[in-house]
């Protein structure tokens, strides 16, 4: 995806951040709420110098409570702000699901459009800290699953800032899942004065092939690159997409690199079972089926709670050596 040529390398976490900054500047009905992130900058120092800048009135420290955090949220954009709400963990998100599912994602139907909720509920996701079953989980299918949200999950600072500068801007409630072990992960953002922006429903080819498609998710796109890199070698050209938004999703882009490879690998970091893997190869068994060589064939995590143990915990997470033997089979190119 072409870029403008001023740009600079800064990490996943500071890309949020001017994301942050860039549209509270913009827009004074913009305002942020979360556990510590206010007077702390945040866990992860992502809300760092917001409250600097902002002040209290715009950013508020809340209780550890985050069916009361989202709750305000929601209750804040019905009557004309647009919150941020930093939910530490995504794991957390089964605390507030009754505020996320029945309260933001239903208002604008049941007042027959009179009433919208412009919240961005900001979140992590991924394994691989060491912090066991109740902080490891990806849990993007459970929203993606309910009408009336939009699901975003960035996989560059590039993306991370395009799409939640468009997330704040849009008028409907907007989760975005940032994996935490990509915070201080480098890449090109345009100079600030660039107020670019990504449209949703817009995936993005990150590298072009011809023999088999990867659609990964998040991280799972750089272990997609490598594994694509490492099958390169072998004679194996695979084409890698990062969807960027699993709602809305391009299927458009999805579907027609399929219909060009007759082959896929869906891979993400959830769950395999009832999860975006099976849904998205769902979509291109459907839609694709007359072009396909072999079966579409999902890699998520493994169905278990996530392990504290380091050992047992990179079992569950999909390999870039998983992948290349899953795409080496489809191929019918054993060893």
């Amino acid at each position: 995806m072409s870029m403008p040529t001023e740009s600079r390398e800064i990490t996943f976490a500071q890309a949020i951040n001017e994301a942050m900054h860039e549209e509270m500047d913009r827009d004074h009905s913009v305002i942020v709420m979360g556990e510590d992130v206010a007077a702390f900058g945040g866990v992860y120092k992502l809300t760092q110098g917001l409250l600097a800048r902002f002040g209290p009135e715009r950013v508020w420290d809340t209780p550890i409570s985050e069916p009361s955090l989202v709750g305000l949220g929601v209750g804040a954009a019905v009557t004309g702000l647009r919150p941020i709400v930093e939910v530490m963990f995504g794991d957390f998100l089964g605390l507030a699901m009754d505020q996320i599912v029945n309260q933001a994602a239903k208002i604008h139907y049941m007042s027959g459009g009179e009433l919208r909720v412009p919240l961005v509920i900001r979140t992590t996701m991924g394994a691989g800290k060491r912090a066991a079953a109740q902080h490891s989980q990806t849990l993007s299918a459970w929203l993606a699953h309910i009408p009336g949200l939009k699901v975003v999950v960035p996989s560059t600072p590039y993306d991370a800032k395009g799409l939640l500068k468009t997330a704040i801007r849009d008028n409907n409630p907007v989760i975005v899942f940032e994996d935490k072990m990509m915070y201080q992960k480098k890449g090109a953002v345009p100079d600030p004065a660039d107020l670019y922006s990504i449209p949703f429903g817009v995936a993005d080819i990150k590298r072009a092939g011809n023999d088999i498609t990867l659609i990964a998710t998040s991280s799972m796109i750089y272990v997609a690159l490598d594994a694509a890199t490492e099958l390169a070698g072998q004679g194996i050209e695979a084409e890698v997409i990062d969807p960027r938004t699993l709602t809305p999703l391009d299927e458009t882009t999805l579907v027609e690199s399929v219909k060009k490879t007759s082959r896929c690998i869906v891979i993400d970091e959830g769950y395999q079972r009832f999860g975006v893997t099976a849904e998205i190869a769902a979509m291109i068994a459907e839609k694709a089926f007359h072009y396909l060589e072999a079966p579409v064939r999902r890699i998520g995590a493994m169905d278990v709670p996530l392990p504290f143990a380091p050992v047992l915990e990179d079992q569950t997470i999909p390999t870039s050596t998983n992948i290349m033997e899953v795409a080496r089979e489809l191929l019918g190119r054993q060893g």
